[in-house]
Parts: structure tokens; C-alpha cells; sequence
């Protein structure tokens, strides 16, 4: 056969190839057999595993990259799960980079894991109400076992102010001292701006708008992935193993963080997530109506199937709320609230409840944040002149 000829041949192989639809769901390429929830899959097989041997082979990757559901508590068990495995295995040298904080506040999480501080002073001096706004409930137990075991807690998201200029404002018209504070951003990868138009599909508010979601989701996976890479290179992340906690869509695929903490620096990763497979009728009305691309690649090297879990702790009074030198100010009171029953207005200066003093919003709403449905306060509360006890049921 002739060079020419064969040099045809592969030619037209190739084209062939190329053609063809891909075989299988690249995404999961084995079939899930009998998934139920608590199961524990390893994707790239579709073996089923047990957590045990899981955490033996993810032991000696550098980074592992944990992907939540931030209101499941099933979610949030799995990571307590990896970290704990995590630490038999690497003690002394693992450190959990986490979403919820930025690295302002890590002076506050150093003093933290060192044990220096109680719960209700850390989020206090973490502003976690202003910042997070998620039950704590959700995180304690993760959080507890960094302050128990000294592991370090380490921040990666970007300012808020930062976040909120950049989706209202195109780059190039930001002032330059704020475009200095930008990590390197790059916008060309075509799946992530496929999952965020996808996810943004759903809410008709024009193409800036669409842009600006874009631009934030961009800054958010780029700033972690740069706080990341500067850890790690740093002296006291060196030698380190770190598990990295964030929301699904910024660790699922591989797109996110992943991939742009590798364009950085090469470290070898592997992704961890959940996928709710029992969702109560009340929480399907909650849930955003998104469908996703079918991406070329697999989701996640281990996944574990769950059940939509609601939170146990956390009640709401109803009311929005504002600081005053006195106590704690009520702005507006929802219609049908536990505070329109109690018989709270507006304008109300709340005092006290049962035995705390509210000095400011932060006492009350780590109050409430600990208490559970079906309990009851008394609220000590200033009308005008007067002094009202009012018993407030949840």
C-alpha cells in the first residue's frame, strides 16, 4: 500500500471518529446499580465503596475538593466524614480551606483552631450573620473538630464589596484600584459559562445582567483558587494536605476551582460531592427548575446519594430588624409571623429575651439560631414609654 494511500486512510478514520456520538454518558460512564441512599459510588467504575476504603485512597492526594448542598445537613455529615478520615491518616499536617470566609477574617479563624475562642465570640468577631447568613448549625461540627484537633481553618472567597462592584460594573470600568485587587480571570472556559448561563436561564433580566453573573461566578472561582495556590506554596501550607469545602457548582466537573487552582499550580485533586435522590414534596417547590448542559467529563470521582434533609435548629421571629444604642430595633414585621402573633410592631425596641440581654442584632439572631421549633421565648420589649413582656411562640 502506498504512503499516500495510507495517509488517506487514517484521514478518513479520523473524520470517522470524530463523527460519532460518544459512547455511553460521559459523565457516568458505569451504570449506578441499585442506588440507594447512603451509597457511596466511585464514578470512574461505578463501584460501589465503602467509606473506609474511599478515605484510604484519597489519603495521600494533595487537595480534595468537597462539594455541598450549603442547607443539607446529609451534606455537610459527608464532610465531617472525610476531614475526621483525613486526619487519622494525615494528623498534623491537614488544613480545611472553606467558601464561607475571606481572608480578612483569617486572623479570627487562626485564633480559632487554636482553641482561643467560644462559639458565640468567633462568630461575633467572624460577622457570620453578615457575611455566611447559613445556620451555623450546619457547620459547628465541622468547625468544632478544626478547634479540637488544631487543624487550620483557611479562608479563600472574595470581599463581598468586591463582588457586588464586579457584577454591576464590566472590568474594564472599575477603578484601578479596585481592578488591582482581581486575580488573574479567565472567561474562555466554555463550560463554566455554560453552567452559569444555564443556571442564570431562568431569571429574564437582560444580557448586562447575565454578564454580570458571569463576571461574579468567574471572581469567585478564581480568587479561591488563587488563595489556594498561595497557601499551599506558602510556609505554612507546605507539606500539607488541604480539604477544600465549597458550594457544588464551584467544585462539580472540575471547571470551577479545579481547574484554574491546576493553571496555577499542578497539584494532583480529586472531587467529592453528593446528589440528593429522596427530595421531600415541600422542598421541590424551593429548588431552582435548572437544566445543564451534559458536560464531556465526569461530575465527580466519588459521590455519595442522600436524602434532602431540613435543618433541625433555627427558628425565625418574622421581623426585619436594624441596631440601636438601647437594644435592637424592629423595622417591619411580616404578616402572619411568630412576632404579628406575639403582638410585636413596628418600631418595637426589644429589650431582652428570657435571660439575654440584646445589645445589638448579633444577640439575637445567635438566640434564635439555637433554639427549635416548637420552643418559646419572653421578650422584654420597649413601646413608647412603656414595658411590655410578650411570650413568643415558635
Amino acid at each position: 500500500m502506498s504512503m499516500r494511500l495510507s495517509l488517506l486512510i487514517f484521514i478518513l478514520l479520523l473524520s470517522g471518529c470524530a463523527g460519532h456520538a460518544p459512547f455511553g454518558n460521559p459523565e457516568s460512564p458505569y451504570r449506578l446499580e441499585q442506588p440507594r441512599v447512603g451509597d457511596l459510588f466511585h464514578l470512574p467504575t461505578g463501584h460501589k465503596i465503602d467509606p473506609a476504603e474511599m478515605l484510604e485512597s484519597i489519603g495521600d492526594t494533595r487537595v480534595v475538593f468537597v462539594g455541598e448542598t450549603h442547607d443539607n445537613p446529609a451534606s455537610h455529615r459527608l464532610q465531617v466524614d472525610i476531614l475526621q478520615g483525613l486526619q487519622q491518616k494525615n494528623s498534623g499536617k491537614l488544613a480545611l480551606a472553606m467558601e464561607m470566609f475571606i481572608p480578612e477574617q483569617q486572623a479570627v479563624l487562626d485564633r480559632w483552631s487554636a482553641g482561643e475562642l467560644e462559639e458565640k465570640d468567633f462568630l461575633r468577631e467572624v460577622g457570620w450573620f453578615k457575611n455566611w447568613q447559613m445556620n451555623f448549625a450546619l457547620y459547628r461540627p465541622l468547625l468544632r473538630f478544626c478547634k479540637e484537633n488544631q487543624i487550620p481553618v483557611i479562608a479563600l472567597n472574595a470581599p463581598k464589596t468586591l463582588v457586588r462592584k464586579v457584577g454591576r460594573t464590566p472590568l474594564a470600568e472599575l477603578p484601578e484600584e479596585m481592578r488591582a485587587q482581581l486575580p488573574e480571570l479567565d472567561f474562555h472556559d466554555p463550560y463554566q459559562r455554560a453552567m452559569a448561563e444555564s443556571i442564570y436561564s431562568g431569571h429574564s433580566m437582560g444580557k448586562a445582567m447575565s454578564d454580570g453573573f458571569i463576571r461574579v461566578q468567574t471572581l469567585w472561582d478564581e480568587t479561591m483558587a488563587q488563595n489556594l495556590a498561595d497557601y499551599l506554596q506558602s510556609p505554612e501550607g507546605k507539606g500539607r494536605q488541604v480539604m477544600v469545602v465549597a458550594g457544588g457548582n464551584h467544585v462539580r466537573y472540575g471547571f470551577g476551582i479545579p481547574r484554574r487552582l491546576h493553571r496555577r499550580l499542578p497539584v494532583s485533586y480529586l472531587l467529592i460531592g453528593s446528589r440528593e435522590i429522596e427530595i421531600p414534596r415541600e422542598r421541590e417547590t424551593q429548588l431552582m427548575d435548572v437544566k445543564l448542559p451534559l458536560f464531556p467529563m465526569r461530575a465527580w470521582d466519588y459521590l455519595k446519594l442522600t436524602s434532602y434533609e431540613k435543618v433541625s435548629s433555627g427558628v425565625k421571629l418574622g421581623i426585619a430588624i436594624e441596631d440601636d444604642p438601647q437594644g435592637v430595633k424592629v423595622k417591619m414585621v411580616m404578616p402572619g409571623s411568630s412576632a404579628e402573633k406575639a403582638g410585636i410592631e413596628n418600631g418595637d425596641l426589644l429589650l431582652q429575651a428570657d435571660e439575654t440581654r440584646l445589645h445589638d442584632r448579633f444577640d439575637l439572631l445567635y438566640l434564635l439560631m439555637n433554639m427549635q421549633s416548637g420552643e418559646q421565648i419572653q421578650l422584654s420589649l420597649q413601646r413608647g414609654e412603656e414595658i411590655l413582656l410578650l411570650p413568643v411562640n415558635f
